[in-house]
């Protein structure tokens, strides 16, 4: 359904793509046009010399290039060429043949290449009466160097992680993939931001109808501009009525290497220290780099442990709040004397006390997210001790409700890529249990598996192996096997049940 925002609002539809205009033979035009492009921006640096009897002009971003660069291995050997040059075709052929200045450099003659080029990072040198403009990469901007993972610890294997320099983030992922088969393509998104991402694949692999959805998709994502990897996520995922997405995102190198070496594509974005892999399985989530370097049997533990959290966090608040209303026939008779007097003397139903505890909860640990460390840290103190204890002293909250968050909040946290829906899934499953009893959980229950069993992602079923059933498959899900076995045949995630994919 569309709503008509009126002439007044506040809202404007995205500019489509302007038609690309050509340089201008001219140098004195060519500056002219690059300035009233940029309405004379004041980080533009434009230097004009002359090489014998030919004028050149040299368009840059100051803070995007390295000056000690341009200087030493651009400008000085221009100057210092002693061949006598009268024609520009001689100067554009010195340019072309013995000019190596830079080991990236292109050939560009449309003003948008000269302007996105030049703000990556490069300097864009126009020789006078010639159509085309060549680009040397000086990339001198600050960045953060290769560190650590942030968000997927590991106790074993590497520590590097993703930063948001695209090129580093390639060459991370090319240094453990040795292989010509590594495809690298490069797109550009964004009306205004023109952000380059690359997607990598296996070229014998993967399936070249995947890689063929995945780049129509990205070429029809209307968006102006793009910061991370998240902003292209909805645009390639299937599931628009699902809590579940079809995509996942990593921020290891090991680990998306690993993903394509299963025909997956992975979509690195300028910016972003993390990596898109499509399509993602849902038992992926429970998955770690440390488990392929544990031991089977503790592997599979970790994993069961996961997967009992995930339910718990979901479905424990609601099954008690159902049980705790309506069902009091299944409270152990040692526990019931306890849970009864909790909720006597406190003023609100359990479905109430539920969702306000649960809501402090998550304002609390919103406020510690975004605030400074040191101030967080306070925030932690004073909700954990002062605020929960004397909720629970002034009878506002039973005991019973302060351990089940404490239980919930700790299950939630072990499997963190999927917080959010299974936070937004405890809150609906609260309600559900408080109207409806436990007849509402259960039917809830089957929904949510219905719901989750019909996502596909480039037609791959998210729930595969376990939905459709594949016996084989299933030895490294919830039970990972030894890499004796691992190692022998490896996973192509166009052949798993259910899938639609066919190789091209």
């Amino acid at each position: 359904m569309e709503f008509d925002m009126g002439k007044h609002s506040a809202y404007r539809e995205i500019d489509p793509p302007q038609q690309e205009e050509c340089i201008r033979t001219n140098i004195t035009q060519f500056v002219v046009d690059i300035r009233e492009k940029t309405k004379n921006a004041d980080d533009l640096v434009v230097r004009r010399f002359q090489v014998g009897a030919v004028k050149l002009v040299v368009i840059m971003f100051e803070g995007q290039i390295s000056n000690i660069q341009v200087s030493d291995f651009l400008l000085r050997p221009l100057t210092m060429i002693k061949e006598e040059i009268t024609q520009s075709d001689e100067m554009l052929a010195y340019l072309r043949t013995r000019m190596l200045p830079a080991s990236d450099q292109k050939e560009i003659r449309t003003y948008s290449e000269v302007l996105t080029l030049a703000m990556s990072g490069f300097a864009v040198v126009m020789v006078d009466g010639c159509e085309v403009a060549f680009a040397y990469g000086y990339q001198g901007f600050s960045s953060r160097s290769v560190g650590e993972p942030t968000v997927e610890k590991n106790l074993k294997g590497s520590k590097e992680a993703f930063c948001e320099v695209l090129n580093t983030n390639v060459a991370l992922v090319r240094r453990r993939i040795k292989s010509p088969d590594l495809v690298v393509e490069v797109m550009t998104i964004g009306a205004l931001s023109n952000t380059k991402i690359k997607l990598l694949y296996i070229d014998k692999i993967a399936s070249k109808e995947m890689v063929k959805k995945i780049k129509e998709r990205i070429a029809k994502a209307d968006i102006n501009m793009l910061m991370d990897s998240g902003y292209l996520r909805p645009f390639i995922e299937d599931g628009k009525f699902s809590l579940f997405s079809g995509t996942g995102e990593t921020e290891r190198p090991d680990t998306l290497c690993s993903k394509i070496n299963e025909g997956r594509i992975g979509i690195l974005v300028d910016g972003s220290p993390f990596a898109v892999i499509v399509p993602y399985l849902f038992v992926e989530h429970f998955q770690t780099a440390d488990d392929y370097m544990q031991r089977p049997y503790f592997a599979t533990f970790i994993r069961s442990l996961k997967f009992l959290s995930f339910f718990a966090t979901i479905f424990l608040p609601g099954y008690y709040v159902a049980v705790v209303t309506f069902h009091y026939e299944l409270i152990p008779e040692m526990l019931l004397n306890s849970i009864v007097q909790a909720s006597m003397f406190t003023p609100l139903a359990p479905v109430g006390e539920a969702l306000l505890v649960f809501i402090l909860y998550e304002l609390l640990r919103e406020a510690g997210l975004r605030l400074p460390t040191p101030i967080g840290h306070a925030i932690s103190v004073v909700g954990g001790l002062v605020i929960g204890d004397a909720a629970v002293t002034a009878g506002l909250v039973g005991l019973p409700m302060i351990i089940l968050i404490a239980i919930t909040a700790i299950s939630a946290f072990v499997i963190p890529s999927l917080y959010e829906p299974v936070t937004t899934m405890r809150f609906v499953f609260i309600i559900v249990g408080g109207v409806f009893g436990l007849y509402g959980v259960y039917l809830g229950m089957a929904l949510f598996l219905i719901n989750l069993c019909s996502i596909k992602t480039m037609d791959v079923p998210i729930t595969s192996p376990a939905s459709p059933f594949d016996a084989y498959s299933m030895r490294d899900m919830l039970v990972r096997s030894s890499w004796k076995k691992l190692g022998k045949k490896t996973l192509e995630i166009e052949k798993l049940p259910g899938s639609d994919l066919n190789k091209g």
